[in-house]
């Protein structure tokens, strides 16, 4: 374990049950207990991810209530996410601490120690992330050596006709112990659960460490490759349209020829020196690229009876992106107070460009959602346009805080703000325009977002907080769908507003929170599709957790979140007071395993989850509306010791064990996502 100020290293031990950890990764403040910590933040073990056989970050977060993914992983849109009603996309992810460098699309978990899930911005944590998640953020804390050598091989199935295998190795040299490597390589290939759909995946990771005395470093690299032929994709409805009952979940909407190839590489270093016992320095430098490739199409739902039109839309595109910080982070006392004091400098640059114009070609043959026609894609020919930029971006940053504490910790203020320089441009892509590849909107805007926290511990397992954040935060640009794509808006301020509790009763916690959160609001016309800020949604809510192992054999994950989201300040008041799209007003996620006595099947777990979400509006006017769905899911796992003396774990799961029929999400510009059909799950975790 690092000291208190370092962050490099195993992240804090896991919380009993095993599922989640006890502490946290908070940007500057470095690891903190997640019950001395003025915020809602958890982060699930990689314990859990294999037990559960999570693959990707939806699979992982589907265990939180106030998460909800946009779709399914086979959607266009990949791993994006609502948290506390607000998106976060996947270019909004970090990786152990770096923000803005992972895969755009869909980063898998394969290299993950830890995902940490923080609600609320994180702009004092974090600075700004780079696509205006402002409902909270997710970092992926990468896996490192152990002092006990690890060689685990889990080969494994999943779905119609998806085989693949996980290799997972870990070793430490020097006298000390003080050099660790570890490797994760997996390749997947087959049909998945949606008819006719097949995902090829290739994935390699390698993360060095050393730990000297004083000194600490860590070195990362990732690599993936993923292909999806015919993934399914989501629809637009068409205004007035009243949305019909989702169809059959493993049928798929997609035509013969589409496809989405993505290959990104990425790159992470993390330095720390340790001043003294108390101060340490620190620097982190990393850069991502992804190439994306694809024939994919924009679906429009015309009527209730489930028809569907058409437009194709080749495009490809390459983005880079590089970030980088500087902080202290030191420990000093004056009198009775004890100070916690954090200095950050942070920087992120990236920039889009596409290699050939993007292509819309219509198809006048419709489909239908319940019976789908094959059609066919009208010719086309690739237009060179010089990798055109579409975007760029350029963020930096300088925060300062300090967490006063007293009374023997149980009384603790902390204060900061972060110093913001947003710019941004965006180009003009289009081939033939009077303004191709020059920037036609642009921002460059700074601020000051202040924060404050205070944290009270009457006894020493119950927790009161509260806190206020704000952030500046670059709205999404207008996706490609719209008339005025890649338009670039200027940066906004948000800010949040949360009181909660939490308690620890020594195996099983549980926390409260009561929050609220204002932004303004960014949507895309569904008549127009003209892409704009406009007004501002105002989301409130209630959330529970619960984690941990109140009983020996029992371990219960998750809780449920009660979002109020209104939309205030539209245009002309247009929509005041209307329910925000596509955010539910409540939604439940339940996990549960039980460790069947050793006197009926000894070795055994059974698994159990629930997720619920409540009916939610697809318009701004709150007249098509997208129903209630619950899924469950099941599992099994059997642990023995193989013959070579080392455990061997079997892991059966069925996800959506009913097979309904369900509307994942309609919470991004129009996008209307549908869910995960019946999936079968099976593996055989060898370690040696």
């Amino acid at each position: 374990m690092p000291p208190p100020t370092g962050t490099v290293g195993q992240p804090p031990r896991a919380y009993p049950g095993g599922q989640v950890g006890s502490g946290a990764r908070l940007g500057i403040f470095g690891n903190r207990d997640v019950f001395d910590t003025p915020f809602n933040v958890i982060g699930y073990t990689d314990t859990l991810i294999r037990d559960q056989q999570a693959k990707s970050l939806l699979d992982v977060v589907a265990n939180d209530p106030s998460v909800r993914a946009i779709g399914s992983l086979s959607d266009a849109y990949g791993s994006s996410v609502l948290i506390r009603g607000f998106l976060l996309q996947p270019g909004d992810y970090g990786f152990d601490g770096l923000f803005g460098i992972v895969d755009f699309r869909r980063p898998f978990v394969f290299n993950a120690e830890r995902i940490e899930v923080l609600k609320g911005p994180s702009a004092l944590l974090n600075g700004a992330v780079p696509n205006g998640g402002v409902g909270g953020s997710i970092n992926i804390i990468p896996k490192r050596a152990f002092d006990e050598p690890l060689t685990r091989i889990t080969p494994f199935f999943a779905a119609q006709g998806q085989f693949g295998t996980q290799v997972d190795i870990g070793r430490r040299f020097g006298d000390r112990n003080e050099w660790g490597v570890r490797a994760n390589g997996v390749y997947q290939n087959g049909q998945t659960a949606i008819d006719r759909e097949r995902l090829e995946l290739g994935f390699g990771s390698l993360g060095v460490d050393y730990r000297g005395e004083r000194f600490r470093a860590s070195v990362d690299f990732a690599y993936q490759d993923t292909v999806y032929d015919r993934n399914r994709g989501f629809f637009f409805v068409s205004p007035g349209v009243a949305i019909p009952p989702a169809p059959k979940l493993s049928r798929n909407l997609d035509q013969r020829g589409q496809y989405q190839a993505n290959r990104s590489v990425l790159g992470a270093t993390r330095l720390e020196y340790d001043l003294t016992d108390r101060t340490t320095l620190y620097a982190a430098f990393g850069a991502g690229t992804i190439r994306e490739n694809d024939l994919s199409s924009f679906k429009f739902l015309l009527s209730p009876a489930g028809t569907i039109s058409n437009t194709f839309v080749r495009q490809a595109f390459d983005n880079e992106a590089y970030t980088a910080e500087a902080g202290l982070r030191t420990r000093f006392d004056t009198g009775p107070i004890r100070h916690n004091v954090s200095l950050a400098a942070t920087g992120y640059w990236t920039g889009l460009t596409y290699p050939v114009a993007v292509q819309f070609l219509p198809s006048p043959t419709l489909s239908n959602i319940y019976n789908p026609v094959p059609i066919a894609i009208p010719p086309f020919t690739d237009r060179d346009i010089g990798n055109a930029r579409g975007t760029s971006q350029i963020n930096r940053s300088v925060a300062f805080a300090d967490t006063l504490a007293s009374f023997d910790d149980r009384v603790s203020l902390t204060v900061g703000a972060r110093a913001q320089q947003l710019s941004g441009k965006g180009f003009d892509f289009t081939p033939g325009s009077s303004t191709f590849r020059q920037a036609t909107s642009q921002y460059d805007s700074t601020a000051v977002s202040p924060a404050v926290a205070l944290l009270v511990k009457p006894t020493d397992r119950l927790s009161v907080y509260g806190n206020y954040v704000e952030a500046l935060i670059a709205p999404p640009t207008a996706p490609i769908t719209a008339p005025n794509a890649g338009q670039a808006f200027p940066p906004i301020v948000a800010d949040q507003k949360e009181v909660g509790l939490k308690y620890d009763f020594g195996s099983f916690g549980t926390s409260l929170a009561f929050f609220e959160i204002t932004r303004a609001n960014a949507s895309q016309d569904p008549a127009t599709l003209q892409f704009a800020v406009n007004g501002l949604q105002r989301n409130r809510g209630i959330e529970f957790n619960v984690f941990g192992e109140p009983v020996p054999g029992l371990r219960l994950l998750g809780g449920v979140a009660a979002i109020d989201g209104r939309l205030v300040r539209t245009a002309g008041h247009t929509f005041d007071g209307k329910a925000a799209p596509g955010v539910p007003d409540i939604t439940i996620n339940l996990y549960g395993e039980y460790d069947l006595p050793a006197w009926l099947l000894p070795g055994v777990t059974a698994t159990g989850r629930v997720i619920h979400t409540a009916r939610q509006f697809y318009d701004q006017g709150n007249r098509q509306i997208v129903p209630d769905w619950t899924r469950f899911d099941t599992g099994l796992r059997y642990t023995f010791i193989g013959s070579w003396g080392k455990p061997v774990t079997l892991r059966a799961d069925v996800v959506n064990v009913f097979n309904t029929n369900y509307y994942a999400s309609s919470g991004f510009s129009g996008i209307l996502s549908l869910g995960t059909p019946r999936t079968y799950l099976l593996s055989a975790q060898m370690d040696f």
